[in-house]
């Protein structure tokens, strides 16, 4: 079904927050989607159809909710602001009474997000930086992954994620390890009111595998995410020597485990591919407990 998204402008978002009694707030990263055409690209990407179920995070004025709706999807939408979610409760109160829409009101780090529908989804977001890599992790890290993630993004983040090998990061290789990642255009921040400093993205996830089957069993994934943070903590020093450092491994082992994996030992860390860490992980073998490699949290 096509679906064409309504009119905005920034003329409109004012308006809009104007006669709710509402502004943007600063401290929560609101900036309210103004293009049109960006709109329409992200609806596209959605391809929201009947029946199929979403999970849309921060809604804001509900005009992507609207044309999910109109394309037939069953959205379930998190909104943090207590405002945002009353003007939402009005706008859609007959979608919300007919089950084609759930309003989860409420910070969406405190919820388990691959709970929240049953398999396939897919997601739709608007993602603040501070809060893109804990987000990425909650939806990729466990089963049931959605199907499709369509993410509107800090641009550097973006860039970030979808890097080749030669800039990659830990977030990159964490995020292309479940899914494949392309970016579909960029933003430019007067598509939004009010304007961020910084341009943006739309960031496509398509992940390999909604469940866990084609994936490294757990305890080999641990030790895998804590070569990969080791090896980041130092991204631009030579693999060996940061490995050595990082790990509890000694040197004829991080060559011997490198030269298996056909990993030059004077590589860094920011040009290897996924397969490269999983060739490593795999001829290191089992790590052994040791504080210098455990990650503190997930970070970027």
């Amino acid at each position: 079904m096509s679906v064409r998204p309504p009119t905005v402008d920034a003329v409109t978002v004012r308006a809009t927050l104007r006669s709710a009694g509402l502004r943007a707030r600063h401290g929560l990263s609101q900036n309210f989607l103004v293009d049109v055409d960006v709109l329409e690209a992200i609806v596209a990407e959605a391809s929201p159809t009947v029946g199929r179920r979403l999970l849309e995070i921060g809604p804001g004025l509900g005009l992507l909710t609207g044309a999910l709706l109109d394309g037939g999807a069953s959205v379930t939408a998190i909104e943090l602001d207590r405002d945002l979610a009353a003007l939402l409760r009005e706008r859609f109160a007959d979608a919300i009474e007919a089950g084609r829409l759930a309003l989860i009101e409420g910070d969406a780090l405190d919820h388990d997000l691959t709970a929240q529908l049953e398999p396939p989804y897919d997601v739709v977001a608007n993602l603040p930086y501070h809060i893109t890599s804990p987000i990425l992790h909650a939806l990729l890290g466990k089963a049931p992954r959605p199907a499709r993630a369509v993410l509107m993004v800090q641009r550097e983040v973006a860039e970030r994620i979808a890097a080749p090998p030669g800039q990659m990061s830990y977030l990159s290789v964490f995020v292309q390890y479940h899914a494949r990642a392309r970016i579909v255009r960029r933003v430019p921040p007067d598509a939004f009111e009010p304007r961020p400093a910084v341009d943006s993205a739309i960031l496509v996830l398509e992940p390999f595998t909604g469940d866990d089957s084609d994936l490294l069993p757990p305890a080999e994934a641990d030790d895998l995410w804590r070569l990969v943070q080791s090896g980041f903590r130092e991204r631009r020093k030579m693999l060996h020597n940061v490995l050595t450092r990082q790990l509890p491994v000694d040197g004829a082992r991080v060559d011997a485990a490198l030269a298996a994996a056909g990993v030059a030992p004077d590589r860094r860390p920011q040009t290897l591919a996924v397969g490269e860490w999983l060739a490593i992980r795999e001829a290191l073998g089992p790590l052994e407990p040791d504080g210098r490699g455990r990650r503190r949290g997930r970070g970027r």
